[in-house]
């Protein structure tokens, strides 16, 4: 089996460019992806995204925005540690101890930028329609088996890939335009929904890009130096699994933290678990000195976030060479000495937290919401790309409930796209993936006569 190199994993050339990436001082490419990110429209809508409590009326709660602000944070101490061990140990090129701590905060940044409204609902509402939906299965015999799966498997992963390779600055090859290696470390599973022989372990669980991008991620693990284990199935790149780890250390210990704030968790438990994730006690020098459970909760998730980053990071350099190799095979917060603890964090927040009546509640209603939608939009889009084609005429319903679809004007001057039922079908994934969850209900209720 081949191994990965430092050097080629750090790729600064762009997606879709044929400038060479260089690598500078006072700006790095991998900075510029970072601002890249924070200042695009895909971004923005995070703001009003579900992490965890949909719709939330509290102000303090965090939306999707501020978890992929905080995962980016986590991100880049991990990267920077990391960076500071693969600059003293292997060969860099022309990068530094900060690029790699910047390369892991931009895909941290990154990591939910495809999620449709109302979080993983909203991937299970996209499966489910096409799994069950008689529109869908009529649908399913114009397609490939391929591209089925894009859909009864559908991935908030591969629509971000998607966002940032090709629906974010449409107008030029490579979307954003990202440097491979950013691009590379976002790409917790990469593979297709279609391929037989997957990454092994934990990077083989999911898929992150569809067919439609797999020539464009094909690129990225080129220029990458990605272990190929069958065509478009790829190890992870070794950053990849920081990425995981700073998304999984900022929803364990925040997630926690919010459900306190909104009286699913009680002090004494909310205390006594991060405690437990402090390997002394002791650690928690100020803690009797604070009276305000509030602070006390935002103290100790704050000591509790340093012990695992230190940790993981540790991890992280005792395994490089497997993660050179191909990986470990399982995340990296399932190797710290707190790993039992956080499986009971974990297990608490499932079930005060994310199976709590009020989360479930409207989370039921998102699904319906998220599936109604699609009953409306892709029988009417249908209908037009067909009348284009001269195969029959739009009902006056579907041109009213087409053309709310953003695009679709220039869409329907393609006749391509007119013929191709899989372009038609991401189109509208596009348009509902991209909302938030407020005008996803704004829509929603329009549709359906609820309000004007």
């Amino acid at each position: 089996m081949s191994r990965m190199q430092w050097k080629n994993l750090l790729c600064a050339k762009r997606l879709g460019s044929d400038s060479p990436g260089k690598i500078s001082m006072e700006r790095s490419p991998f900075q510029r992806d970072f601002d890249r990110v924070i200042f695009s429209g895909a971004f923005r809508r995070l703001q009003n995204k579900t992490q965890v409590f949909p719709l939330v009326q509290e102000d303090y709660v965090r939306t999707r925005l501020t978890h992929s602000l905080e995962t980016s944070s986590i991100g880049r101490s991990l990267g920077t540690a990391a960076g500071v061990f693969l600059k003293e140990n292997y060969d860099l090129g022309d990068a530094q101890v900060s690029d790699v701590g910047a390369v892991v905060a931009t895909a941290a940044l990154c990591h939910d930028i495809g999620n449709p409204p109302l979080g993983h609902a909203g991937e299970e509402a996209i499966r489910f329609w096409f799994s069950e939906s008689e529109i869908a299965r009529k649908l399913r015999d114009e397609l490939t088996h391929e591209q089925v799966l894009d859909f009864e498997l559908y991935e908030g992963n591969a629509q971000g890939f998607r966002v940032m390779s090709v629906l974010e600055m449409a107008d030029q090859c490579g979307g954003m335009q990202l440097t491979n290696a950013a691009l590379g470390s976002f790409a917790k599973y990469p593979t297709l929904s279609s391929s037989l022989i997957k990454p092994p372990g934990v990077a083989g669980k999911k898929f992150n890009f569809f067919h439609s991008e797999k020539e464009l991620f094909a690129e990225v693990a080129a220029n990458c130096g990605l272990i190929e284990y069958a065509p478009y199935s790829y190890a992870r790149h070794p950053l990849a699994y920081l990425v995981e780890a700073a998304d999984d250390i900022a929803y364990l210990a925040v997630d926690f933290e919010d459900g306190a704030r909104l009286g699913m968790i009680s002090q004494d438990e909310i205390e006594t678990r991060f405690l437990s994730l402090l390997p002394d006690r002791s650690i928690a020098t100020h803690l009797n000195d604070i009276t305000d459970p509030v602070r006390r909760t935002e103290y100790l998730r704050a000591l509790v976030i340093g012990v695992l980053v230190r940790e993981t990071a540790q991890v992280f350099c005792d395994h490089c060479e497997e993660l050179l190799s191909g990986g470990v095979g399982k995340p990296l917060t399932e190797m710290l000495s707190c790993t039992p603890q956080l499986k009971e964090l974990r297990a608490r927040s499932v079930e005060l937290i994310y199976n709590h009546r009020k989360v479930a509640e409207i989370i039921g209603a998102g699904f319906e919401m998220v599936s109604g939608m699609l009953d409306i939009f892709v029988p009417s889009v249908n209908e037009l790309a067909a009348e284009k084609l001269g195969r029959g005429k739009a009902s006056y319903r579907s041109r009213r409930m087409g053309a709310m679809v953003l695009g679709i004007t220039e869409r329907l001057n393609d006749s391509a796209w007119c013929a191709d039922p899989y372009a038609r079908l991401l189109t509208v994934m596009d348009f509902i993936s991209g909302m938030t969850d407020s005008y996803a209900v704004s829509i929603y209720r329009k549709l359906k006569g609820i309000t004007l």
